[in-house]
């Protein structure tokens, strides 16, 4: 088939995955149906023309036998069938469980052997308030604690990953892995579990602080302390998960948050969330340095309560995002010391998507979020939040994958780096649903074809260089400072209706 492409206009190229169901490796380790997986792959590449695919690796599957008992057997089966096909990869490093979260479909655990540990110490999760443990994710209290048969948190982590480029060397070598997305938190986002809906939490609450594990409060009692407030304790007024903002002491108009005491604490949270993705965003920069591979990392869309003065979902996620303090830039900053690319999410959803209660933004977060990555000299790639087949959450991915259109001239001024598309189903390919999602993935690759080499639309893989920088409490201090956002056109050019 003869490939047809303007190379002026190719450079607007923003290349396409889709994300695999996530039982495509399941809690057995099997790769149970290949079959139908390669049937749909071969649809979506010959017809629509996808780049590739993203793929949870789980930490719960491979490493489940034991410590260092790594079992990549049907990954790499998988992995082979889709090199087979001309795609090409973005491996998730999913140090999380599955389920409990939204679209959660299967249930994956994290290890039982850390489990176990887990049943003598429950400190190792996250812990609301009121002591309930979240067990879908370590604690960052124990990033550094070697509770788990002699290894840290981010030691095992770290064996994680290195293992996975030994038993996928050749994979990494041919440029089929493109990607190595490091799991950083629940859902494998940077964040603190603070909704979990496994405890009850529904949309638009505020959300829990998830810090009151023995790990965390002793980190903190020695940080008030050293900061000369020994007498400064953990908030004990911030609510429960579905209170309104205003009905808590911490959230409210000139509450808590805005005191010295609240500064303080809503600061330390923050940051021991950022130096916890700069620790293990570092272990995989030493792993993968010198190989033709990116590295990214996920922020969680935190849309609700975006309009209160308070922010207070984004607060209670770890994102100390206020009118005249930056959230996102210092997390950005972190990941430009690793030649990271910040991964966003909720590129579909409008304003006007969610209830008026719901104070629900999230055009005007993907703005700044994205906004603030570019300031910082870094790419952006992202994906949809929730499950998406029609032209108005597709018109408004387009609007954000390029902000202010297509050049024909060249490379756009604002244009993101990559989509991946949520999720891989039967109803992709219900016929109506199949004929619009062509019609994106055409308009992303703004009218080209398909095109398989990266260099042609500005995205040639270097190999990976290692830490340019140590991150700071002085580096995210300077990159909280409020800085606008770029200005976005009120609808894209490239609409798949148009």
């Amino acid at each position: 088939m003869a490939v047809n492409y303007n190379e002026k206009l190719l450079l607007n190229y923003v290349p396409v995955y889709v994300m695999l169901p996530l039982g495509v490796v399941n809690v057995e380790n099997v790769f149970a149906d290949p079959e139908t997986l390669e049937t749909q792959l071969k649809r979506l590449k010959e017809e629509a023309g996808i780049d590739g695919v993203m793929v949870d690796v789980w930490w719960g599957i491979i490493e489940s036998k034991g410590p260092k008992q790594y079992d990549w057997t049907a990954y790499k089966t998988l992995f082979q069938l889709i090199a087979s096909l001309g795609l090409k990869i973005q491996a998730i490093m999913s140090f999380h469980q599955c389920g409990g979260n939204v679209g959660d479909v299967v249930t994956i655990p994290i290890p039982k052997w850390v489990r176990d540990v887990g049943d003598i110490d429950p400190d190792i999760y996250y812990t609301n308030r009121k002591g309930t443990r979240d067990i879908e994710y370590l604690t960052i209290g124990v990033d550094n604690v070697p509770l788990f048969a002699g290894r840290t948190a981010v030691e095992m982590y770290s064996d994680y990953m290195s293992s996975f480029k030994e038993n996928m060397a050749d994979l990494l070598e041919a440029g089929v892995i493109v990607d190595i997305e490091v799991g950083l938190g629940p859902a494998g986002e940077l964040r603190y579990p603070s909704y979990p809906q496994s405890q009850g939490w529904v949309f638009p609450g505020i959300g829990e602080f998830q810090c009151y594990d023995k790990y965390l409060k002793k980190d903190f009692k020695e940080a008030a302390a050293k900061a000369g407030h020994p007498e400064w304790e953990l908030p004990e007024d911030a609510g429960e998960y579905n209170d309104k903002p205003e009905e808590t002491g911490f959230f409210k108009r000139n509450g808590t948050y805005v005191s010295e005491e609240g500064k303080f604490f809503l600061t330390w949270y923050s940051n021991k969330l950022i130096f916890h993705g700069d620790q293990i965003i570092g272990e995989a920069n030493k792993i993968f340095a010198g190989l033709k591979v990116n590295l990214a990392a996920k922020v969680s869309g935190i849309h609700w309560l975006y309009n209160h003065h308070s922010h207070a979902a984004e607060l209670t996620a770890g994102y100390y995002n206020l009118f005249k303090r930056d959230g996102y830039r210092p997390i950005a900053r972190m990941l430009s010391k690793h030649y990271g690319i910040l991964n966003f999410t909720c590129l579909e959803m409008r304003d006007t998507d969610n209830t008026a209660e719901a104070l629900s933004a999230p055009q005007e977060l993907v703005q700044e979020v994205l906004s603030k990555a570019w300031k910082e000299g870094i790419e952006v790639a992202g994906e949809n939040a929730l499950e998406t087949y029609g032209a108005k959450g597709y018109n408004q991915i387009l609007l954000n994958a390029r902000p202010n259109g297509v050049n024909p001239n060249g490379k756009p001024k604002l244009r993101m780096y990559g989509f991946t598309y949520l999720r891989l189903s039967d109803t992709v390919f219900q016929e109506s649903n199949f004929e619009l999602f062509k019609k994106l993935v055409r308009k992303m690759h703004a009218d080209q074809d398909y095109c398989g080499d990266a260099a042609k639309y500005g995205h040639e893989i270097v190999p990976l260089k290692t830490a340019n920088s140590q991150l700071t409490v002085e580096d995210i201090a300077d990159a909280a400072q409020a800085s606008g956002a770029f200005k976005w056109d009120s609808e894209t050019d490239m609409k798949v209706d148009g």
